[in-house]
């Protein structure tokens, strides 16, 4: 974790960068499902993932990647600080994937009565491809 940013400190062009999982494991997508109660066979059923939809194997749901992605927020700004975040799924995750996100601050403004960031997010397999980006806005 790293020390939260402050409106004394924070800056637009800020980026900070946080490893997120390193070998995610088929354990721990079906822990999601079993949390999520999301038990699609795309994300837990082997066969029915290669044979049945064509895919290499089971791989991670997109909302399990999004919340891990999501903790960079966190941890930086502090979770009462978080006041918004969505954003899209650019490809699959894979059992064995180690991903790492970026989280960079694009604008500072006031909104809602406080001083708010907007930070956007991005994360990335090992390989180096974006599987997650994002927006979130954060009161800082």
């Amino acid at each position: 974790m790293t020390d939260q940013q402050t409106a004394a400190t924070a800056t637009v062009g800020d980026t900070h960068e946080q490893v997120l999982v390193e070998n995610l494991t088929r354990t721990q997508i079906v822990q999601y499902a079993g949390a999520s109660g999301d038990f699609n066979a795309l994300h837990t059923d082997a066969t029915y993932a290669t044979e049945i939809a064509g895919f290499p194997g089971v791989f991670a749901h997109g909302m399990l990647t999004m919340g891990m992605t999501g903790r960079i927020l966190t941890d930086v700004f502090g979770p009462q600080n978080l006041r918004a975040f969505g954003g899209r799924f650019v490809t699959q995750v894979w059992p064995g994937d180690s991903l790492t996100a970026t989280a960079t601050v694009t604008e500072i403004l006031e909104e809602g009565g406080e001083l708010r960031a907007r930070v956007a997010v991005e994360t990335v397999r090992q390989d180096g491809r974006t599987v997650f980006v994002g927006l979130g806005t954060v009161a800082i």
